[in-house]
């Protein structure tokens, strides 16, 4: 008899802990999405930081087919009017005007990222700092939009296909204190680049450049998991544009509370996840959390945004047979693409053309 008691204790703490799980991770209920009238991500590719010839995923293990992407992205951007033909270096970096535009003109979504800057407005930049797309140590957060505008990305020598920027600068940055390469920056006034160049934008000029035309995946960034006064004021001032904005949208981050700031104050938006796996090591527990998607009860997703390479894993697929839409990061050939299909919804791409 104590036998089977202990039994049945361990088979109730086991559905208990199961039943525990799944509610920690389940997304929102559909019968909500439906009272709401919440379309899911709409189904189309979305170029990742735009369509870029210069940037992120250009890197050597992608070399044999970014060729023809790098070569779309500078034909769609000159098509939108940015720069010339004879060009020689990037027409099109990560998240520039160009490169959304680019994407527009090839008829593919757009998932980009927006950070505050220091006089408190939305830019689209991904990194905290500018080191490795214009070789400057800045952090964003240390910038006024003036200072952004004047500070061009992927400069000379900078060509097409760099994935990152390769000048003076950042190679001095690896061997020079980072507060002495910083105070030396911030000592001089930032001087205009000159000729054709793009800029770190403002989210509401990216907005009005696409306008509807393609639909937008709009990460909130955030360089911690820690939740201060900016982090409600990039969610305030990034929720008034997109409101703004009458074109087709979903909002994610990497950070719960960002996802349940829109629970509680915008349920009728289209919220995500985003989410990576992490190592369990006690360091970081809140990253482990958010990996295995523990965070969703705090942020009640609609989709989830995962590495694609995690994208079998039983938490996000147990996600996605609750209702929750997957949504992979980032595909950066087809092999990866096909791959990937069998575990995810929609597809965030870069470094490749995607055959359909």
């Amino acid at each position: 008899m104590a036998s089977k008691g202990l039994l049945s204790r361990v088979m109730m703490g086991g559905a208990l802990a199961a039943g525990g799980a799944l509610w920690a991770l389940a997304p929102r209920l559909a019968h909500e999405r439906k009272g709401l009238g919440i379309r899911e991500v709409p189904d189309v590719l979305y170029a990742h930081r735009g369509l870029h010839d210069a940037g992120s995923g250009l890197t050597e293990a992608y070399a044999a087919h970014s060729g023809e992407y790098v070569a779309l992205a500078r034909r769609m951007a000159l098509q939108a009017g940015y720069g010339t033909a004879d060009f020689l270096g990037p027409l099109a970096p990560e998240n520039s005007m160009a490169a959304f535009a680019a994407a527009c003109e090839a008829g593919y979504g757009i998932e980009l990222d927006i950070q505050l800057t220091a006089d408190g407005q939305v830019a689209v930049v991904h990194d905290a700092d500018l080191l490795r797309v214009a070789g400057d140590p800045r952090r964003v957060e240390n910038l006024s939009y003036e200072e952004l505008s004047r500070i061009a990305l992927f400069p000379a020598p900078a060509k097409p296909g760099d994935s990152k920027v390769r000048n003076a600068a950042a190679d001095a940055s690896a061997f020079l204190d980072p507060d002495d390469v910083i105070a030396d920056a911030i000592g001089e006034e930032t001087a205009a680049s000159q000729g054709y160049y793009q800029h770190v934008p403002l989210f509401a000029d990216v907005l009005n450049l696409v306008d509807g035309r393609v639909p937008l995946i709009v990460e909130y960034k955030f360089d911690t998991m820690r939740w201060d006064e900016r982090c409600t004021e990039l969610m305030e001032q990034g929720d008034a544009l997109l409101r703004a904005y009458a074109g087709p949208y979903a909002v994610e981050s990497f950070m719960p509370r960002a996802m349940g700031w829109y629970k509680r104050n915008h349920p009728e938006v289209c919220r995500g996840q985003l989410a990576v796996e992490a190592e369990f090591d006690g360091s970081a527990p809140r990253q482990w959390a958010a990996g295995k998607l523990l965070g969703d009860w705090v942020s009640r997703p609609d989709f989830i945004a995962y590495d694609w390479n995690g994208g079998e894993g039983l938490h996000v697929q147990t996600a996605r047979a609750l209702g929750a839409t997957t949504v992979s990061w980032t595909i950066r050939s087809q092999e990866e693409l096909e791959r990937s299909d069998e575990w995810f919804d929609r597809h965030i791409f870069e470094a490749f053309v995607p055959r359909q």
